[in-house]
């Protein structure tokens, strides 16, 4: 078994780590596509990123969790060989 499994098999016996990175597949390339939609052809940094974790109330008076990523946008450059 690969470095990489073990480590996901550990990881992903956490619930909520679980639920997070299911999130990103479910996710993930909507969000892809809004971003190079708003941006261009570029990724968002994932070394000069904030995360903020909040708790919010929703419409029926449940606790919610709010996650917010705020990640550097780095605009797609051709390399030139």
């Amino acid at each position: 078994m690969s470095f990489f499994h073990v480590i996901a098999n550990i990881y992903l016996k956490d619930p909520l780590v679980y639920r997070l990175v299911e999130l990103m597949q479910h996710y993930g390339m909507g969000i892809k596509a809004i971003i190079n939609e708003n941006f261009g052809d570029g990724i968002m940094s994932a070394i000069d990123v904030y995360v903020s974790v909040d708790k919010v109330k929703g419409k029926e008076g449940e606790d919610r969790v709010a996650i917010s990523i705020n990640g550097k946008y780095l605009k797609h450059i051709e390399q030139k060989i």
